[in-house]
């Protein structure tokens, strides 16, 4: 399976993994076990997705079945940057006593990656209270906090540092970000994660991100599903079904799904695409089989319009992180 090696720990993550955003609870554990009976061996999970107790259902389930071993998997988290040291370690226990870290520490006591999810503090909330945290308190209102992101990466540090995390990374950072975050950095951030696809390619954080040796993961990698009335007030119709994309995957004889997903990993940048369909997920998985032409990327890459569809700043101004 294809890799990226990542700079500090020469740790190899697959390059096509499985993410975990918008699977329904009562789906998760058997779309896991089915995405690792179908070779995935990267799972991309989040504190906010609220389903990481049943996705560790189905990891636990394929490793008793001898399907894969722990060693064989890069399990893959996130948390808000509002967590200083005192409050990381208070989550996790938090975590533990609700069950909730199945997927990872009562099973391997190690995250493969843990990333900062969001640069944005919220107030902290214990998860036996609620789980997952959301973007609102009890009251439907977005309480900030003033945790800097030097006192977050101090607590992701020392996830390391405690055998926690073999790596730790970024998401939904921006450069500027990026750079002050290296100049306080005793471990510097190995993954930066990222909303990447045709529409929006954001070609001068991902030539940062290379140039700092910073791997990239993208999201959202097949676009505005899930976002068609967004997409479509803005005049972005679905990639699935957009002519550029249809052509070159009729000349390949591939899927419009698998020549998003090959745009982005032949240029070495990670996918976490998700699929409730058996075939689906075993093509999702095959999209570096194929290569496609300079000329075939140069004119995906120029369907960009810097539409970006996850954008905290709709649902508070004082969350415009992308600002």
């Amino acid at each position: 399976m294809a890799a990226i090696v990542l700079k500090r720990t020469g740790q190899k993550m697959p390059l096509v993994g499985f993410g975990l955003w918008k699977v329904t609870k009562s789906t998760c554990a058997d779309t896991v076990y089915e995405a690792i009976k179908a070779g995935y061996r990267l799972l991309d999970g989040a504190g906010d997705y609220g389903n990481e107790k049943e996705a560790g259902e189905g990891v636990r389930r394929a490793i008793q079945e001898g399907i894969v071993k722990r060693e064989e998997l890069f399990i893959t988290s996130k948390a808000r940057s509002s967590l200083d040291r005192s409050q990381l370690s208070q989550h996790l226990i938090g975590l533990d006593s609700c069950g909730i870290l199945s997927m990872h520490m009562t099973m391997s006591n190690y995250f493969d990656l843990f990333l900062v999810h969001f640069p944005i503090a919220l107030q902290y909330v214990d998860p036996a209270h609620r789980y997952p945290p959301e973007w609102f308190d009890d009251n439907g209102v977005v309480r900030v906090q003033n945790t800097p992101m030097q006192e977050t990466w101090r607590a992701m540090e020392e996830l390391v540092d405690e055998g926690h995390a073999k790596n730790i990374g970024l998401s939904n950072c921006n450069g500027a970000l990026i750079l002050d975050v290296l100049r306080y950095a005793r471990i510097e951030p190995q993954v930066l994660q990222v909303e990447l696809h045709p529409y929006l390619t954001q070609d001068a954080l991902i030539d940062l991100a290379k140039t700092l040796g910073i791997a990239v993961t993208a999201y959202s990698s097949f676009g505005p599903q899930g976002y068609v009335e967004l997409s479509m007030d803005k005049g972005a119709p679905s990639l699935m079904s957009h002519d550029a994309i249809v052509k070159v995957a009729q000349k390949h004889g591939k899927t419009p799904a698998q020549v998003l997903l090959r745009w982005a990993t032949q240029r070495g940048i990670a996918v976490v695409p998700k699929s409730n369909s058996a075939q689906r997920l075993k093509e999702n998985l095959r999209c570096d089989t194929f290569d496609l032409s300079e000329d075939e990327i140069k004119s995906i890459s120029a369907l960009n319009m810097n539409l970006r569809l996850n954008n905290p700043a709709e649902i508070d101004a004082r969350l415009a992180i992308f600002a």
